[in-house]
């Protein structure tokens, strides 16, 4: 056993342990002999919880809190908690900018969070991607277009931003011009304009990747005399080093948009052709992924014309390239046999089932007499026409049929109707009826009740008909604002 001649207590000196780093201390220990442990078996006093009464209160005080050195531990802490503050800022900031879809909202998510970490309450972006195959826009925050107009007079020699765009030399440090106004060195239009404006500093950034260089420029401007200390920058470069990824793939995004869009335009009319007693109009929207809506209008002999719209299933280079050549099959087939649509519309099959790679497609074709208001039309798997008068508003009852594809041989019976005079027929892709959400007989519905309610003063326009259905549908509906669908809508209106 051991032998323990007498008790310990040990007293910690709090004020000690408060200055040791973190809350970790070493205490101070001050043995005491006690005595026999004869008070053992003595009558206790009434104890309270945490109080002794055993113990006499001291009459002294420690010295002032307020006198004692400080902890170093407090200045780790704070500096924690500066570094947690600062990516929990960052975190937020970028989760923002990962949520735009499109460049010029990236561009503006940019400019406002920039001036949100260097304390500014202006500033400009000039997007100018160093391949100068575009596109280029410049965008402002606080600025009115006015006052951009101004800032652009001055020569970009002359300024920070501007030196980075033209490729020139600039400073080693920070694109930092603290004091506009008081500065005689610079250019006096670049003073004039800031004092004209009334900001008085700048702090000027350029947006670059590895991958595609430089991409642009961003400026913030302060009212005073000021610039960013040196964390803030910090914490810009960090942030920015993020943002200019995303805004190269969102520049890659737009590019392979516009070149869909451009491809798309060049597979459809360049014009429409020009047919006595009718007015011809259309309404096209592209998907921004590329749609594969497409439609067709051709003269045929005899003063008559040949109307089509359609759309191929799938997506992707391959549909939008099967687009070009069903249409361009289409056309082939219109000028030989076109005044029978059920011909037309076999043959399409056939040439869609032997050498296309998308599995289906729907089409529907018209042969129109407009000097005897005659349309004799047939349709695979595809919505009906819409006839708009004065006294009726409805759909053309054509044969339900399968999409073109879908069989080993179509045929359908066609439909003929006669529009009256002042009367406009619609044709139009179910890209129209998805956009505009809802299930497709409330689409239909909708749809309907836009072409009824079109003003008799528009009426007599085709291309004001047009527009005014699309415009209705699709802002009176649940709408799909990510105009997911290609939307075509052809109009023929019969003096």
């Amino acid at each position: 056993m051991l032998d323990i001649a007498s008790l310990v207590r040990v007293h910690v000196d709090a004020l000690v342990a408060a200055q040791n780093d973190m809350g970790v201390c070493d205490a101070i220990r001050r043995n005491a002999p006690l005595g026999k442990p004869t008070t053992m078996s003595a009558p206790h006093l009434p104890r309270m919880a945490g109080i002794d009464p055993t113990v006499q209160v001291s009459a002294q005080t420690t010295e002032p809190i307020d006198e004692a050195r400080a902890a170093p531990g407090a200045f780790l802490q704070d500096r924690l908690a500066g570094w947690v503050s600062d990516l929990t800022t960052l975190h937020e900031l970028t989760e923002r900018l990962a949520r735009t879809r499109a460049l010029d909202d990236a561009l503006h998510e940019f400019l406002e969070a920039g001036a949100a970490l260097v304390g500014a309450r202006r500033g400009l972006v000039s997007f100018e991607p160093c391949d100068h195959r575009g596109p280029v826009s410049t965008i402002g925050l606080g600025l009115a277009h006015a006052e951009l107009g101004r800032i652009e007079t001055v020569p970009r020699s002359a300024t920070s931003y501007g030196r980075v765009l033209e490729g020139l030399p600039t400073p080693d440090g920070p694109l930092t011009t603290t004091d506009l106004i008081g500065d005689r060195g610079l250019d006096p239009r670049r003073r004039e304009v800031a004092a004209d404006l009334g900001y008085a500093a700048s702090y000027a950034l350029p947006l670059t990747t590895d991958a595609t260089g430089l991409l642009g420029a961003a400026v913030w401007l302060y009212d005073e005399p000021a610039e960013p200390p040196e964390h803030l920058r910090h914490l810009l470069d960090r942030y920015a080093g993020y943002a200019c990824e995303h805004l190269a793939r969102l520049l890659e995004l737009e590019r392979a948009r516009t070149d869909v869009a451009t491809v798309t335009e060049a597979l459809l009319p360049t014009r429409l052709p020009r047919v006595p007693g009718v007015q011809l109009a259309v309404h096209h929207e592209v998907a921004p992924q590329g749609g594969n809506d497409w439609y067709d209008a051709l003269a045929l002999p005899e003063g008559a014309l040949g109307l089509a719209v359609g759309s191929v299933s799938g997506s992707g280079p391959s549909a939008l390239a099967a687009t070009g050549r069903l249409r361009a099959g289409l056309r082939a087939y219109a000028v030989m046999e076109g005044e029978d649509p059920v011909a037309v519309l076999s043959d399409l099959e056939v040439l869609l089932r032997l050498t296309e790679p998308v599995p289906s497609a729907t089409a529907l074709f018209a042969y129109c007499e407009p000097a005897r208001r005659t349309i004799l039309l047939a349709g695979a798997g595809h919505t009906p026409p819409l006839i708009i008068g004065e006294h009726r508003t409805s759909y053309v009852e054509t044969t339900l049929s399968a999409p073109l594809g879908m069989l080993s041989c179509w045929e359908a019976p066609s439909v003929e109707i006669a529009p009256a005079p002042g009367e406009t027929v619609l044709l139009y892709t179910d890209g129209l009826l998805r956009r505009a959400g809802d299930s497709m007989d409330r689409a239909y519905a909708r749809l309907h009740a836009a072409a009824a309610g079109v003003p008799r003063a528009l009426r007599r326009d085709a291309a004001a008909v047009a527009d005014h259905v699309v415009r209705t549908v699709l802002s009176n509906g649940a709408g799909r604002a990510d105009g997911a669908e290609d939307v075509v809508v052809l109009a023929a209106r019969f003096d």
